[in-house]
């Protein structure tokens, strides 16, 4: 069989799951298998590239040591607080030990119905299937850590949707699905001691140098907070916008999770959303940081009596704790955007001057990522034409330029290092919404040539594909996507 299965969570307490099988689907076929990552993980290629192993990933077969099951767990959903959501339609085949050690969990999403459906039909419809496909590997070639693609599959079903549509199945790899409203699931029971049992089996898993401390659960929050304020100011170099951070999508081991109504920015705006369900723009770009701590503030809170147990403070450790989620935020912000522009060792006034150009960006409506991709040409040799064209005002850029490339040669090696720092930190190509949109239609009439053409482009993002260089073009007016969707 393809997969060496060693299923951990599978040996918790019932409580923390429904063991469920997935439902067959009539005619599934295979789209994208992701070779790559299953030679990583030390999948049997052979038998995964095989119609047996396109019946595993279409969930019309159980593999050998598979024990299918979906996970419980609670969320805040746009701030309103549901004790019960789980996975509705996911199923966890099982984990796997990679060639690095450590331990991945493989999922099928869009399975069936489980316990946790909620009247939903625990299906996805292709296009969901399709983009988290393309987003999740376009983010693992950027350097971001995020959950990753698998397989894709045409199931040969309909799913109704707005109308009925072609249904797929997504098979996801993560280090843990485990999440906060995993935790939140518990808290909420008052079962404290599934709490201490899930906390304990994070650690062991994710955080196992946490164990060796004073205080084991203040050091599992400290490592929690200390990634995801790491992985949101990522998400912000990138202009990347999730756009759905409910506290049951927030994993506790700080990778990228459910890439539903997710998007990347065209022009720079920082109250953008895509959401068409985030009416009121809570998960706007710039509440991502905001978000991302109120999100951890409710971990604090379910792993409070623990602290207490072994700490007479810890309402103010905690609090310790959750404040310095700002500092490492901004530290890597900073370093980040500074990075943007070619300067490493960065000071006041270079994050100074980061906060003037993206004020221009704003008020000119520059596009996010070609700013930045251009911005190195500036320095590299002195062309402007590129840049200044993103601009509705070229004037309002020019003087910034100026300041910008005069810092630049205090820099030691000049404008040489610099645009080499830019190089590495500045994609070329990010997964464009209308590109994405453009695929799924293509997709519908099962055309999969522009998602394995745009799939192509975003593995090496960082280097110019001379061929490909209309992916790094922004919409035109008639192709900017103004909404996305979940998909349920």
């Amino acid at each position: 069989m393809p997969f060496t299965f060693d299923n951990s969570y599978a040996r918790l307490p019932d409580a923390f799951f429904a063991l469920t099988n997935p439902t067959p689907v009539n005619a599934p076929e295979l789209i994208a298998l992701n070779r790559h990552l299953a030679a990583d993980l030390g999948i049997q290629l052979t038998q995964l590239d095989s119609a047996e192993g396109l019946s595993i990933v279409a969930g019309n077969q159980l593999p050998e040591g598979s024990k299918p099951l979906a996970m419980a767990y609670a969320g805040h959903q746009f701030g309103g607080f549901s004790p019960q959501l789980g996975d509705g339609r996911a199923l966890l085949l099982g984990e796997v030990i990679g060639k690095n050690g450590s331990r991945y969990d493989i999922q099928l999403k869009g399975s069936g119905q489980t316990p946790f459906s909620r009247r939903g039909d625990g299906r996805s419809a292709l296009g969901p299937v399709l983009r988290e496909y393309i987003v999740s590997e376009a983010m693992a070639a950027l350097g971001v850590p995020t959950t990753r693609a698998l397989a894709a599959v045409w199931s040969g079903d309909q799913v109704l949707r707005e109308g009925y549509e072609p249904g797929g199945i997504f098979t996801r790899v993560a280090r843990s699905h485990i999440r906060v409203g995993t935790f939140q699931y518990f808290a909420a029971r008052q079962d404290q001691e599934s709490v201490r049992i899930l906390a304990d089996y994070v650690i062991d898993r994710l955080y196992p140098a946490a164990r060796k401390t004073d205080n084991p659960h203040l050091a599992l929050l400290e490592c929690v907070i200390q990634g995801q304020a790491e992985l949101v100011a990522q998400w912000m170099q990138l202009g990347f916008i999730h756009g759905v951070m409910n506290t049951d999508n927030m994993a506790v081991s700080a990778e990228t999770i459910d890439y539903g109504p997710c998007a990347f920015m065209d022009h720079y705006d920082p109250t953008k959303k895509f959401s068409y369900i985030d009416q009121q723009g809570r998960y706007a770009y710039h509440n991502q940081p905001a978000m991302a701590h109120w999100n951890l503030t409710r971990l604090a809170e379910t792993l409070l009596p623990l602290l207490a147990d072994c700490d007479d403070n810890a309402f103010a450790n905690a609090k310790t704790a959750l404040d310095r989620f700002s500092e490492i935020y901004q530290r890597e912000l900073v370093n980040g955007f500074t990075s943007k522009i070619g300067i490493e060792n960065a000071d006041e006034n270079d994050w100074k001057l980061v906060q003037s150009l993206l004020t221009i960006m704003t008020s000119d409506g520059a596009d996010f990522t070609l700013t930045f991709r251009h911005l190195r040409n500036a320095a590299e040799n002195c062309e402007q034409s590129q840049l200044l064209a993103l601009f509705k005002t070229p004037e309002a850029i020019s003087g910034w330029l100026k300041a910008w490339l005069t810092r630049l040669k205090k820099e030691k090696d000049g404008p040489e290092k610099a645009t080499h720092l830019m190089r590495k930190i500045n994609p070329v190509f990010i997964p464009r919404n209308h590109r994405i949109e453009e695929l799924i239609q293509a997709a519908l009439k099962h055309n999969f040539e522009p998602f394995h053409q745009l799939h192509q482009v975003l593995q090496h993002p960082f280097a110019e594909q001379t061929e490909f260089v209309d992916y790094e073009a922004p919409p035109t007016p008639g192709q900017e996507v103004q909404a996305t969707f979940c998909g349920t």
